[in-house]
């Protein structure tokens, strides 16, 4: 999806000082993006921009669309970063300009890596906008690596048949990517990671142990969720503290995510849509997005996934 950028990235923060279990608290910031969706943000946040290599969290939904509506979030372009989409509920029809075109489902992973550069699209598909249908999921960005920052654009979409499925504690996890609890995802990233999606429909108690990954953070998609003495409520995402084993209890009909991963040797740039490494680089991007708006995307330095005509103008 594309980033609005805001300068409001202050708000809502806590500091556990009781907790050494916890590193900081983030309650997510409101924002509305293009294809008239609000979502709650939780990365980039001013006092931890990155968990390991994700610099960015989106929570959409659970957003009802009635019948003939629905999301369209006009094309945009990415560089520097792979996008990750899970959901829990509803679809997304995606189209890129590496020639994909497909709808993602609950349960299934759409990983698309941008590299030097890439466009896409994100729509309601027509069954569900001529049925209605409610939408519900995370999207999240991982920073790639200086040397693969500028890595030819992919795309993978993995049905959710293919992603390990265990028991932790009484909840349902599925492993989306990475390496974790012995299980290891056919989403490959070439930096340390894994990312998961948990559901505990009768209630859940397991530990998250300090060696799991350097860096490690759990955000409450729906219910509530005791990290070691805090109780968190839906929308907050617990930062977890380094070098220390961290139990957590989530109550019946919880839904939650699991993050972590080596955090990145190199400062990351982000404005809207674009990362890297290299604050140059963005301004290359910047300019080569309006070139190809300016240009009618015709032999520019960005075209169009196939059967688009709109597009998302570079923010002021």
């Amino acid at each position: 999806m594309s980033n609005t950028p805001s300068s409001n990235d202050d708000e809502m923060t806590s500091i556990s000082p009781a907790c050494k279990q916890i590193e900081l608290i983030i309650t997510p910031r409101m924002r509305d993006l293009d294809g008239g969706m609000t979502v709650r943000r939780v990365l980039p946040f001013h006092k931890k921009r990155m968990v390991g290599p994700f610099i960015f969290f989106d929570h959409f939904g659970p957003a009802v669309y009635a019948p003939g509506e629905g999301l369209d979030v006009r094309s945009h372009p990415h560089i520097g970063l792979s996008t990750v989409t899970y959901l829990f509920d509803g679809a997304i029809a995606h189209k890129d300009t590496v020639g994909n075109d497909l709808v993602i489902r609950p349960g299934a992973v759409n990983w698309m890596t941008a590299g030097k550069g890439i466009v896409h699209s994100e729509r309601t598909p027509p069954e569900e906008r001529a049925q209605g249908q409610t939408m519900h999921g995370i999207q999240v960005w991982v920073a790639l690596p200086v040397a693969h920052e500028e890595t030819e654009p992919a795309f993978i979409h993995h049905p959710a048949s293919t992603l390990p499925v265990f028991e932790l504690g009484g909840a349902q996890m599925r492993l989306i990517a990475g390496k974790a609890w012995g299980h290891a995802s056919p989403v490959s990233f070439p930096h340390p990671i894994w990312y998961l999606a948990g559901e505990a429909p009768d209630g859940a108690s397991f530990e998250i142990p300090a060696n799991a990954a350097p860096e490690r953070a759990v955000y409450v998609a729906k219910g509530k969720i005791q990290v070691g003495t805090e109780h968190l409520e839906e929308g907050a995402m617990a930062v977890l503290a380094a070098d220390c084993d961290v139990p957590i209890v989530a109550e019946p009909g919880a839904l939650f995510m699991l993050a972590g991963g080596a955090e990145l040797p190199e400062k990351r740039t982000i404005y809207w849509n674009l990362v890297s490494s290299d604050t140059a680089r963005i301004e290359q991007a910047k300019t080569d997005w309006q070139t190809s708006i300016d240009g009618g995307f015709d032999g520019t330095p960005f075209t169009l996934p196939e059967g688009e005509t709109d597009w998302i103008p570079l923010p002021d």
